[in-house]
């Protein structure tokens, strides 16, 4: 798997990632979401230099010139619920490219520390010979990201996935470097070194769901 972390080097993005953290600031659901969305730009920015691309001449009011664009048929696919501002920041970018949901949860058992991944909904275009861009903020044990691309396979085989992501431990990226083709793309914003007993990123923000559109119910 090719891993692009993006804070080994410094930029605006450490901002971002800041405030979401700061137990002060991320208590404003509006900034929290906004900032998930600046950082899906930020992503959506750099998966772009590495896409296929073509020769047009462009016709200005002037006259013409001569630009490569972009020739990849992109489907966006994000992990309800906290996806969907990280969805919004890559579409901004990828603003012609088709659009895919998937519902993915932790199921708990009686032992509240053990669970599984469920996968409930999804609602997705033929990825067939596409650039599948897959969406999670929160990229804890990996389960999530492998469960979801195993729902969305009677869909179609890509041609190139990527994986966008704004917090990932160490296990998590391990794990679903194990599950994920050699060629797969893990973009990521940042990585922390440790997960809980619970599977929960140390030290991470918390609940990114709960964070951008309030607390659940459990089931």
């Amino acid at each position: 798997m090719h891993i692009h972390n993006l804070t080994e080097k410094n930029s605006i993005l450490n901002t971002f990632i800041s405030e979401m953290r700061d137990v002060n600031i991320q208590k404003d659901q509006m900034r929290f979401r906004r900032n998930i969305e600046r950082i899906g730009e930020v992503l959506g920015y750099e998966i772009s230099k590495v896409l296929n691309y073509k020769p047009a001449v462009i016709e200005s009011p002037l006259g013409t010139c001569e630009m490569n664009i972009m020739d990849s048929d992109i489907v966006l696919c994000s992990i309800l619920r906290a996806g969907v501002p990280l969805h919004n920041g890559l579409l901004n970018y990828f603003d012609n490219a088709e659009n895919a949901f998937i519902s993915a949860y932790r199921h708990h058992h009686e032992n509240p520390d053990s669970f599984e991944i469920v996968v409930e909904y999804s609602a997705c275009p033929s990825l067939e010979n596409k650039t599948l861009i897959l969406a999670d903020p929160m990229l804890a044990t990996g389960q999530s990201l492998v469960a979801t691309f195993e729902a969305l396979k009677p869909f179609g085989k890509p041609k190139e996935v990527h994986l966008a992501c704004v917090i990932g431990a160490q296990e998590g990226i391990d794990y679903i470097s194990n599950h994920f083709n050699k060629d797969t793309h893990l973009w990521i914003a940042t990585v922390d070194p440790d997960l809980n007993e619970k599977g929960y990123i140390i030290p991470g923000l918390g609940d990114a769901g709960d964070l951008a559109f309030g607390q659940k119910l459990q089931n």
